[in-house]
Formats: structure tokens, C-alpha cells, sequence
């Protein structure tokens, strides 16, 4: 079987030795134009003159455009409208492109774009959450508020109560390939693009909007991208659309790649949050009733803030069962860059936020912050429907890759080998009295941390470490330790419910190699070479034989953004059942030729199995050719069982929940408040993973990234509106030296109990939340400074760990 097999990313090769072809790689035509925006110097006001005189007689100019040369609004917005590709006249914030420059070569542009002259008439900025809750400046009419039960009440009746605020600072995304767009004119006025992006459909239907084209004018084509993370869901629109926009005005072929300080000067960030919390407790740490406020600062344009505000609501319960919870939650317009998605698409704000109280209720008791969330756990996984606290199950299923070749009996439902889309929406069914239920609403059956934990515990050694943390840090006065172990219960599935489908394109030619196509997007996740491993378990071929192609619009049309950890879970599913409908009909007709009555096919090893006869895999391909039997299918995907009412904040958004826990220990210079990640220990949920080494490599990453967004990346704007940590010189991401020194990673050994591909689950976001188990140590070797509560801020940089420190010494 081809897949649950450690094999290697498809292009690791081609990675380590740089062969990999990425958009700035493709060899552009003679007489391509690159292209470079001229960027606004203020966060708000008017442009009262604009002089390009000098750009225009710059060397290499061939062309410049504001925002009235364009051929409609060239809007790049995903959701409302807002995002003009130029500004015009107003500005919105300071990065923001006011007109466009095409070039003989990548150096003229940029040199050109610096050359504009722009008279401005500047207004006060809102920068801040605080500013734009003052100016009730937000992208709703109010606050969006879902409740469940009466915190308030809850709160007041309880024998202890907390309150409090945490700072969350936002994030770079960072990709090591910046964003990149190539458009090429063909004839009667259509275009092709080449674009790094993770959703090719949208780049597809904003570039017809822009030229007036239907969308069948347009096609868009990602063979890779050097990175993501959320950073191309929507922000390599503008760059598609101005490229296309020149070759539609030259004739000739338009290239465009941001530099990095462009790069970061322009594009949307991780949303950064303040939230304020109050929670009652008991003397356990129980959580009677918890109220959040979630000020989420979205930037200039609406891009995905609003269900990155709403996911983070939905995560503000993380794993813990909270029987009475308010979260009200503000999105506010601020004139900053457009705040977009990354990797966690909100969730991590969300727990965050839980896991803070969780922390805090630990240091009001004087108890270990683990025991308290474990305390607070959802009840373990029980039969669906069943009342809270039955007995744990694990779903009984096929041994995963299973490839009965039988042929299928007229009606069957290939859902029953989730090869097909599965049941309709219906929704959730009513709930029972005593199962528990997260505060929207959605029955939680599958929990598993109570188990893993318990493995962690051990794998770890926690309890012996952490008496070593309590002697150490008795024993030294300027460095302290600290160790926290924290659990991730991550939901999976898009919220905005029809982006949970997908589509695959497959042939099997005839001798044998099959050539696969999805509307999933390869960023160095290793998606293609997962769905090439279910191809090849299909067809019972070496996954040698499986060839995925560049994501095309032209041949898997109307794709979701390759995003929220749902790229294998879906083309996955789609790629199956395209290759279970050509398989079924080569076994049909392999069958007639045999004479096998009972027909009896079976495809495994490069062979077919016919009654008592062998062939290879390419000799039946071949005879189904001469029989003239179809050899090419599309399959399709959608995901069962999703009910979402986010207005109400009731129903099931998620398909099914993925679960993880990290355990970190680490240490601080309370002088200095430098600190480092002495060792990690991971254990992750992947269900019955299709790739263990892939999955391996995205928790490590997700980790690392997780812990660098909650320490070292900070994002810093100046009074006027202009970010100042623009570049690597000015914004630390982790280093290879900033890794733990101790560094272990177990896949948890489980199968998933909803009818996903092969039983596995999504491994891209989830395991970025385990990184809070770094900033909550952080917080626990601060509090071993004095009695005062930290009050640790996100980034904890070395001048929060240091402020933090006076604080506990302060006993605040």
C-alpha cells in the first residue's frame, strides 16, 4: 500500500538542489514588462497633486497608470469590494499602491516607482483598537456577541473570580518566496496567468472582473509556491490583476514580484487582538462562567477579518468544556495594512485567550496550570448521540488503503469507501441532555485528550521535570525556569460552508502512468504527493506511476483556496473517487474478457488480478484502450454533515475536531529577559496519517512557527502609520538556533472516527497552536520571580519577559 508510508516530498529534490521552478523562474518572453507600484508616504488623508513626469521619462518606463487609466476598478477584494487596486485620490494607509510602473526590467520599475511625486492632505490616523473603538470605526454595525448560558451570573455566583487583558501581537507570514505573478495575452483578449497563489479560482475571477472577461476568458495555473501560510489566500490578487492589466494594454506579457520590504509594506498581516477576559471558578479551577471581549484590528479593507474574528470565537472554548461563556467580539477599521488569513486563520487568537484564563486561574489557586485544564477537559470520546462521560470507542473500520477491486453493484454508495461526497448537509441532530457541547452548539464525540495527555505526561516526564524546574529556580536567582504543557482541540472544515468542496481530474493512459489533477495548491506541504499516494492506492500502482500536474482553472474549474487544513481531506476525496470510477470501469470490462463471472478484479502491487489471471497494471490499461473503454473521469468532493448559522453562532461549522498536545520547558535571563526553549515534546493527532513523515515535518514547522509568533516576531508601526519591522534586519523569525535542543515529535497512534481519506485528519493549522506551550512557560518561569501575577504579553519578546518580571517581583 502507497499510502500511511514515510515517503518523501515529490519535490525534495528539486528543493535541495534549487531545479524547483517557481513564477520568477518561468522564462518570460522577449518583450515581457515588469512592473513595480509606486506606494503612498501617509496612513490617511487626500492626494491633492500627483506628478509622474519623472517616472514616465525614467529609463526602461514603457508605461504608467493611476487609478483613472485603469479599465474598471480593478477590485482585488475576496469579500466586500473595497480593495481598488489603486487608491485614487484617498489613501488608506501608508504601503498603500497609488500607481503602477511597467519596465523593460525588474530594476527600472522599482527605480521609476521611487521617482513620483505626491502632494498629500494628511488626516488624523486611526492606528490603534483604541482609536478605532473611540471612532466606532468597524466593519459591522456593532459587535458580534454568542452566548451560551448566563456567564454574568455564573461569574458572580462563583466562590473566585479573575479578570484581566492580553496583548496579541500579529504576524509576518514570511514566505521565502515572495508574492509573483506572470500574465501572458493570448488571442481574442483572453489571458493566462501564472500566479503564487493558494487559490487559483479567485486570482481567476478577480482578473475577469478587472478585463470585463467571463471567467472561461481567463486562466490561471500554480505549478508551486515557495511558501504560503495564508499569505496568498488573497494578497497575490493585485499582483495577477495589474500584470494582467498591462498585457491587455501593451500586448506583451507582464511580470510582477514585490520586493521584500514591499512585500511586507504592503500586504496584510496575521490580525493582531487585544482580549479581555473575566472568568468565575471554583476551588478545583473549575470554570463556572467566562466572558471574552475580542478588539481584533483589521486593517484598511475588510479581506477575511470577519471569519478570522469568527473562528477565533469558535476557539475560544480550545478544549475545555464551558457550560456559561459570552464572547463579544469587534472588528475594527483602522487605517493599517488589511489584515488577512494565516495559518490558524484566527483559531490561535482564540486559544490563546481560553488558555490565559486557564493560567491565570492556576495562579490565583497556586496550583499546576495543567491540572486545572485538565480539570476543565470536554468528557472523552463517546458513541455519537450518547449521554456525556459513556465509554471511550474507537471507531471500527477498514485497515486504511484498502482496495477491494469488486465491482460495484448498481446504486452503491461510493461514501461507503468515502470515495464519493457523502450524505447531504443535514445539519447536527438534536442533542441529548448531558453530552457536552461547545458554545456554538456542536456536540464534541471524538475527544481524545484525556489520552494523550496522559501519554504526554509520561513521554515527558512532567511531573519529575517540573519538581526540577521548582528546585532550580530556588536554588538560582537570575535564571529561571519554567515548563507548561498545553492541549490543541482545532476544528476542521471551512466555516463559509460551500467552500467545503473539491474537484480531480484523472487519466490513465495507455501504458499505465496516470496523470492527476486537483484544485489543491502545492506550497511545500507535501498535498501532492499525498494525493498521488491515495491515487496510487486506488489503482494498487507505485506511486512512481501517478504524475500530479500544475493547478489549473482550465482543467478543475471553481477550486477553494487551498486553506483552513483542508487540501488533502478534500482533493483527497475528490482524487478517489475519480480514480474508483475509471478503476471500476477497467474491472468491468477486464472481466468480460476473462470470462470471470463472479467478477472478481482485484488491483494491487503494478498488477490486475482477473479470477486466475495477472496482468500488469500498463497491459491492462492498454486492453481497456483497445476495448475502447473510458480511461479519464472527474470526481468530486463535499464535505457531510455541515450546519453553520454564524449570525446565531449555533450550529456544526466543523467536520470534525484535530487534537494535539506540547510540553516545553524553557529558560529566562530575568536580568536581560532574554530566554531560550530548553526542550519540547510533542504529541499530535493526525488520525491514521497518509504520509508520517510529511505530517511529522508540518507539526515541527507548525511549532516552530507558533512558538516564533508568541515570542521573537514583532510587529511595530510608528506614530504615523509606517511599519518599522519591514525587513529581516528589523523582524526576527526563528532561526535553526532557536529550535529546542531537545525536540520529540509521536504521532498519535488513532484513526479518525469521521469517514475523511484513508481515516486521516488535517495536520497544516493544527499544529501551530502548540507553540503556546513556550509562551505559558515563559509565563511559568516569570511567576517564579515573585508572588505577583506576570501578566505576560504576546510577543514575549525580551522586553515583555522583562516587564513581566518586575511585575511578579512588584507582586502587582
Amino acid at each position: 500500500m502507497s499510502v500511511a508510508k514515510p515517503l518523501p516530498h515529490d519535490a525534495a529534490r528539486l528543493h535541495v538542489t534549487g531545479a524547483a521552478r517557481y513564477v520568477d523562474d518561468i522564462p518570460a518572453p522577449a518583450g515581457a514588462l515588469h512592473l513595480a507600484f509606486g506606494l503612498s508616504e501617509i496612513a490617511a488623508g487626500r492626494i491633492t497633486a500627483i506628478d509622474l513626469d519623472a517616472v514616465r521619462k525614467a529609463p526602461g518606463v514603457v508605461g504608467v497608470w493611476e487609478a483613472s487609466d485603469l479599465p474598471s476598478d480593478c477590485d482585488c477584494s475576496p469579500s466586500n469590494h473595497d480593495e481598488p487596486l489603486l487608491s485614487g485620490h484617498r489613501i488608506r494607509y501608508l504601503g498603500q499602491p497609488v500607481f503602477l510602473v511597467a519596465a523593460t526590467s525588474h530594476l527600472a520599475a522599482r527605480r521609476a516607482a521611487r521617482l513620483g511625486k505626491l502632494d498629500y492632505q494628511s488626516r488624523d490616523a486611526i492606528l490603534s483598537v483604541d482609536e478605532a473603538m473611540e471612532a466606532d470605526s468597524r466593519f459591522e454595525d456593532g459587535p458580534r456577541i454568542w452566548e451560551k448560558g448566563d456567564a454574568g451570573e455564573a461569574i458572580d455566583g462563583a466562590p473566585h473570580a479573575i479578570e484581566g487583558v492580553i496583548e496579541i501581537g500579529g504576524q509576518e507570514h514570511f514566505y521565502l518566496e515572495g508574492q509573483a505573478a506572470l500574465a501572458l495575452p493570448q488571442e481574442g483578449g483572453d489571458m493566462v496567468v501564472h500566479a503564487s497563489t493558494q487559490h487559483p479560482t479567485e486570482i481567476q475571477h478577480k482578473v475577469a472582473h478587472a478585463l470585463g472577461l467571463p471567467m472561461h476568458g481567463v486562466r490561471v495555473e500554480t505549478r508551486r509556491m515557495g511558501g504560503g501560510f495564508g499569505g496568498k489566500e488573497s494578497q497575490g490578487n493585485a499582483l495577477a490583476i495589474a500584470c494582467a492589466v498591462v498585457a491587455r494594454a501593451t500586448g506583451r506579457p507582464a511580470k510582477m514580484r514585490y520586493d521584500r520590504d514591499d512585500d511586507f509594506t504592503i500586504t496584510g498581516k496575521r490580525h493582531d487582538f487585544r482580549i479581555e477576559y473575566r472568568a468565575g471558578f471554583d476551588d478545583d479551577g473549575r470554570l463556572a462562567g467566562v466572558e471574552f471581549v475580542h478588539l481584533c484590528r483589521c486593517g484598511w479593507a475588510q479581506d477575511l477579518s470577519l471569519p478570522v474574528a469568527d473562528r477565533a470565537m469558535l476557539h475560544a472554548d480550545n478544549a475545555y468544556h464551558l457550560p456559561a461563556i459570552r464572547i463579544e467580539s469587534h472588528r475594527l477599521k483602522t487605517n493599517t495594512q488589511s489584515a488577512t488569513a494565516f495559518r490558524g486563520f484566527g483559531g490561535p487568537q482564540g486559544m490563546l485567550g481560553i488558555e490565559r484564563v486557564i493560567d491565570h486561574v492556576a495562579h490565583a489557586l497556586g496550583r499546576d496550570p495543567l491540572e486545572v485544564r485538565r480539570v476543565n477537559y470536554y468528557a472523552g470520546e463517546t458513541v455519537a448521540g450518547a449521554e456525556g462521560g459513556a465509554a471511550p470507542r474507537r471507531p471500527a473500520v477498514a485497515p486504511p488503503g484498502s482496495i477491494s477491486g469488486k465491482m460495484k453493484e448498481p446504486g452503491q454508495d461510493l461514501a461507503s469507501r468515502g470515495g464519493a461526497e457523502g450524505p447531504s448537509d443535514a445539519g447536527a441532530p438534536a442533542v441529548p441532555a448531558g453530552v457536552q457541547t461547545t458554545p456554538y452548539g456542536q456536540v464534541v464525540e471524538d475527544f481524545i485528550l484525556h489520552e494523550m495527555t496522559d501519554r504526554l505526561v509520561e513521554r515527558s516526564d512532567y511531573a519529575a521535570r517540573r519538581r526540577a524546574v521548582a528546585a532550580w529556580n530556588a536554588a538560582n536567582p537570575v535564571l529561571k525556569r519554567g515548563i507548561a504543557l498545553t492541549p490543541v482541540k482545532f476544528g476542521i472544515s471551512f466555516t463559509l460552508t460551500h467552500l467545503n468542496q473539491a474537484g480531480a481530474l484523472v487519466h490513465v493512459y495507455q501504458d499505465g502512468s496516470i496523470h492527476l489533477n486537483h484544485g489543491g495548491t502545492e506550497m511545500g506541504q507535501g498535498l501532492f504527493q499525498k494525493v498521488a499516494q491515495v491515487a496510487a492506492a486506488e489503482f494498487g500502482v507505485a506511486p512512481e506511476m501517478i504524475r500530479i500536474t500544475a493547478t489549473d482553472t482550465g482543467k478543475v474549474p471553481n477550486t477553494s483556496a487551498t486553506a483552513a487544513s483542508s487540501g488533502s481531506d478534500l482533493n483527497g476525496m475528490a482524487a478517489q473517487a475519480a480514480c474508483v470510477t475509471i478503476r471500476e470501469r477497467m474491472a468491468e470490462h477486464l472481466a468480460r474478457l476473462h470470462q470471470d463471472e463472479a467478477r472478481d478484479v482485484r488491483f494491487a502491487e503494478g498488477q490486475v488480478h482477473v479470477g486466475g489471471n495477472r496482468l500488469s497494471f500498463a497491459e491492462a490499461a492498454a486492453l481497456c484502450y483497445e476495448g475502447r473503454v473510458s480511461l479519464s473521469a472527474t470526481g468530486f468532493y463535499k464535505t457531510p454533515k455541515l450546519k453553520w448559522d454564524r449570525i446565531r453562532g449555533q450550529g456544526r461549522p466543523f467536520f470534525y475536531f484535530a487534537y494535539g498536545a506540547a510540553c516545553s520547558e524553557v529558560v529566562i535571563d530575568t536580568l536581560t529577559g532574554e530566554n531560550r526553549i530548553l526542550a519540547t515534546h510533542i504529541l499530535h493527532d493526525c488520525g491514521a496519517s497518509l504520509n508520517p513523515a510529511i505530517d511529522r515535518g508540518q507539526v515541527e514547522g507548525g511549532f516552530v512557527q507558533g512558538a516564533g509568533w508568541l515570542t521573537t516576531e514583532e510587529l511595530v508601526w510608528d506614530g504615523d502609520g509606517r511599519l518599522r519591522t519591514h525587513a529581516p534586519s528589523t523582524y526576527k523569525i526563528p532561526a535553526c538556533s532557536d529550535r529546542p535542543d531537545i525536540f520529540e515529535v509521536d504521532l498519535w497512534d488513532g484513526r479518525n472516527r469521521e469517514e475523511t481519506i484513508y481515516r486521516s485528519k488535517a495536520v497544516g493549522e493544527p499544529p501551530f497552536m502548540l507553540g503556546m506551550s513556550v509562551f505559558f512557560a515563559l509565563q511559568h518561569a516569570v511567576s517564579a520571580c515573585g508572588p505577583g501575577w506576570p501578566d505576560l504579553q504576546a510577543p514575549a519578546t525580551p522586553e515583555a519577559v522583562l516587564a513581566a518580571v518586575r511585575r511578579a517581583r512588584d507582586g502587582v
